[in-house]
């Protein structure tokens, strides 16, 4: 009886996994097209638009503004979701609620308020446009993603682990180096591989702090979807889903490698 109540669960579980993945099937033997546009299944096969996405220095150049600007904000994004995140568990001070609630807001509030925002204040601050902005404003947007998994990983944290090095003549620096670090690692690699993806998948706020001389993939591709027919989104497409799915992999083989 009990299985019975669980089929229309499963069910629409299904029924939610193909509205996700069917795109993506329909997308990856898009890129592989031999025509100037769009039709599936395609009636020929050919690498060219994986060729031109390589070759043509506005699809490339946009790809290594997207990655360069995605490592920059990985590493700030951590830096400063990890110390948050212990200040935020393992610290008692007042306004410690709405601290919490600030550093969380850019995952709740629609992304064109944060646009708008964002815009607004950089350009009274001249970083339209410029590294220093793409870097500040992404790293807002993923600033949440690492505090909710290293806070996850604090919060079931064993500090009796902490005191027990301590007692062994550890310092502060050493017990966090050899014994915390090592523990937080999965939930620190977690967060960082989600900042990444945040930074790089970014395509609203994106489009409104852009400029002619420093554009992401990810605004390229709007543009291209919105301005021309254009296959070679398709390779762009495809490319992106599986980087962005090999990162994801890359916390669970940190869990597993801890594991044994």
């Amino acid at each position: 009886m009990n299985a019975l109540k669980k089929v229309p669960l499963r069910l629409f579980g299904l029924l939610v996994a193909l509205w996700l993945i069917v795109p993506t099937l329909i997308v990856i033997p898009l890129s592989f097209t031999d025509r100037n546009s769009f039709a599936f299944p395609p009636p020929g096969w050919s690498l060219t638009y994986y060729q031109r996405f390589f070759t043509d220095p506005q699809w490339f150049g946009a790809l290594l503004n997207s990655v360069q600007l995605a490592l920059m904000v990985t590493v700030l994004a951590t830096v400063l979701g990890v110390a948050a995140s212990f200040a935020l568990v393992r610290s008692r001070f007042f306004g410690r609620g709405l601290a919490n609630g600030a550093l969380m807001a850019p995952m709740m509030v629609p992304g064109i308020i944060v646009a708008i925002a964002v815009y607004t204040a950089f350009l009274g601050w001249h970083l339209v446009g410029t590294v220093q902005g793409y870097v500040l404003a992404h790293t807002i947007l993923a600033l949440p993603f690492v505090i909710v998994s290293v806070t996850a990983s604090l919060r079931t944290f064993d500090r009796r682990l902490e005191q027990a090095a301590a007692n062994l003549g550890a310092g502060p620096l050493a017990t966090f180096r050899q014994v915390t670090l090592p523990l937080l690692l999965p939930g620190i690699a977690s967060g960082a591989v989600f900042a990444f993806v945040t930074s790089f998948d970014e395509v609203v706020v994106s489009l409104f702090i852009q400029s002619p001389a420093l554009q992401t993939l990810p605004v390229k591709m709007f543009t291209s979807v919105t301005n021309e027919i254009d296959p070679t989104i398709g390779a762009a497409s495809s490319l992106i889903v599986v980087f962005t799915t090999l990162l994801v992999l890359i916390p669970q083989l940190v869990r597993r490698s801890n594991a044994n």
